[in-house]
């Protein structure tokens, strides 16, 4: 499509029209001229010819458009009528030869009619897809909305830390299930996994007369206390603050990733209309399923990072770092060749006229460079430091 609207246009004349007799005064129009849109082809949407044809009469200039087609355009072949071909062969025009009939602009219209229609309901087909992700956006931001205004989430924790012990424990003890039929030892691995207590649930199961809702009231008691003492320790507002910060990054990882979930559902969701069953309706299923899921997921993170939760208090002085030394090494003793008279601790090194030659005891801390003291004339690292 050109772009016509860099093209600046001469001044038109004008002619003027005399009026008659007892009319109003004389009017001024202008001659034809302007620009002429010439197309090559009609576009699927009528929307678009009409946009063309609006370039020749701009701001109220003159101009014309005219377009140009083949039978054998993508818009004709496909969606165009298909006795317009052999209904002009009958009629004798010769291959080339140009067709100005009506019956060529009312299959014309026919066909965008048919491709509007085709494109609208995919439009009206994707808004439907688009409406069942939204309704799982606005619950999560509702949600994350209250999250923040918040000043303690001590009771959301508390609820999914419950209802996640509630979904453990009737998923290994079964309700109206005997004794005999509890996963008791899959029980107490989970609850060591997720919320990190080894608890004697094994020795609970053997007591007579215990029930499910029994063994669930001792296992949420004992998480209880266990975020008790975390509170306890660290005080209220430091965990408030942990709490929330957990809940608030774990909630939005994992609706990032129901996000990606929902998109590749959405690209295979269209293989179930070749078993009869409407696609709609099943991704509004398999969305739903995932959002659970995702639910329950988020109740189980947040669980298990606030269970295991250790808080390190910043170190209150930086780490004094050593001064910084010159050193050289040999590579035959392995011993620092530059070391300095005086002790690193800062002794000053023994005094060489109170060194005596015959006692080493007295020489004190020697250079490795420095004349030995035994009076040999050789260097200390090639005399009696060769033995050190």
């Amino acid at each position: 499509i050109a772009h016509f609207r860099d093209i600046v246009l001469k001044a038109e004349e004008t002619v003027e029209i005399e009026p008659a007799k007892g009319s109003k005064p004389a009017k001024t129009v202008k001659k034809p001229g302007g620009l002429y849109i010439i197309g090559s082809e009609r576009h699927e949407s009528r929307r678009i010819d009409n946009q063309l044809r609006g370039r020749s009469g701009r701001q109220g200039d003159p101009g014309r458009s005219k377009f140009f087609l083949s039978l054998e355009d993508d818009l004709m072949r496909i969606f165009g009528s298909d006795r317009l071909d052999s209904m002009l062969q009958r009629l004798g025009l010769q291959e080339g030869e140009a067709i100005i009939h009506p019956w060529i602009n009312k299959a014309l219209e026919k066909a965008q009619q048919k491709v509007e229609a085709r494109n609208f309901d995919i439009r009206k087909n994707l808004l439907k897809f688009d409406n069942v992700q939204n309704d799982q956006r606005k619950v999560i931001f509702d949600q994350r909305i209250e999250l923040m205004k918040d000043e303690s989430v001590a009771e959301t924790v508390a609820d999914m830390r419950h209802a996640f012990i509630d979904d453990l424990v009737a998923k290994h003890v079964p309700e109206h299930a005997y004794a005999e039929q509890w996963d008791v030892a899959g029980l107490k691995d989970e609850l060591n996994r997720v919320l990190g207590l080894d608890l004697p649930v094994d020795e609970w199961a053997k007591e007579e007369g215990i029930a499910d809702e029994e063994l669930l009231s001792r296992i949420e008691t004992k998480a209880d206390e266990h975020m008790a003492a975390k509170v306890a320790q660290w005080g209220p507002d430091v965990m408030r603050y942990v709490e929330k910060t957990i809940l608030l990054q774990t909630l939005d990882h994992l609706w990032r990733e129901h996000l990606i979930m929902l998109d590749h559902l959405r690209q295979v969701i269209g293989l179930r209309g070749y078993g009869q069953r409407d696609p709609l309706q099943e991704y509004k299923t398999e969305a739903f399923n995932l959002f659970q899921e995702m639910s329950a997921h988020l109740r189980e993170a947040v669980t298990a990072q606030l269970m295991r939760v250790e808080i390190v208090p910043p170190e209150q002085e930086a780490p004094v770092l050593p001064p910084m030394e010159a050193h050289k090494f040999d590579p035959n003793t392995g011993e620092d060749e530059m070391a300095l008279a005086s002790v690193s601790l800062g002794t000053q090194a023994t005094d060489a006229s109170l060194r005596d030659p015959k006692n080493p005891a007295s020489w004190g801390k020697i250079g490795r460079n420095e004349d030995c003291p035994c009076g040999s004339g050789k260097k200390y690292k090639h005399c009696h430091g060769r033995y050190a």
